[in-house]
């Protein structure tokens, strides 16, 4: 099963990024499947450890997609990583194996912490939409534009209906990223849906 989470990474010289991405999820192992021209797979390949961040908060996921963001973090207790200061729950990875071959890596990672800071009660239906809209927007490059505009569409309504402040904000965001970035024409939708690497 794929989960959605902030995956937080650093680079040999300790610069953080902050990538939404699904991962494929297990109890004590996570499988991460990032491009490999992203820094998420160059920062695994060097340092072999990742934090992968649960959080309630969409907004996250709607401003990692359309841009490169850093968030609020501290250090992780026991990887050399950071924990996103919104997490409800994380897990700290460390790299088992990494296969390379293109277009994505297939980085086997084993649970070695796991923290929690809150409950998370779950995503409301604008949630879910916001989250469909931000790997939406990661996809302009490779899905029809019309498609695009009919799935925002869809989506708008979900969040009018059942969204509070937060997501109706992280909607906008994503809403105006579209319009200063029309999708472009593509003959036939990729079948990609991971939120951003």
């Amino acid at each position: 099963m794929i989960i959605e989470s902030i995956l937080t990474t650093m680079d040999g010289r300790g610069a953080v990024n902050f990538a939404p991405m699904g991962v494929e999820w297990g109890e004590h192992d996570i499988v991460i499947k990032p491009f490999l021209e992203t820094t998420t797979f160059q920062n695994i390949q060097a340092t072999r450890v990742a934090v992968v961040n649960l959080t309630d908060d969409v907004m996250l996921f709607a401003q990692g997609a359309i841009g490169n963001v850093q968030f609020p973090a501290g250090p992780a207790q026991v990887v050399n990583g950071v924990v996103i200061d919104a997490a409800c729950s994380w897990r700290e990875l460390e790299v088992r194996s990494l296969d390379a071959t293109p277009p994505r890596a297939r980085i086997e990672t084993h649970v070695v912490h796991c923290g929690v800071r809150r409950e998370f009660i779950g995503y409301n239906r604008a949630q879910h939409a916001v989250l469909e809209a931000a790997i939406l927007a990661t996809r302009t490059h490779l899905l029809p534009a019309q498609h695009i505009r009919d799935e925002f569409a869809r989506l708008q309504v979900i969040v009018d209906k059942t969204a509070g402040p937060r997501e109706r904000e992280a909607m906008a965001l994503l809403t105006d990223y579209l319009r200063r970035t029309p999708p472009s024409p593509v003959l036939s939708p990729s079948p990609t849906h991971t939120v951003g690497e």
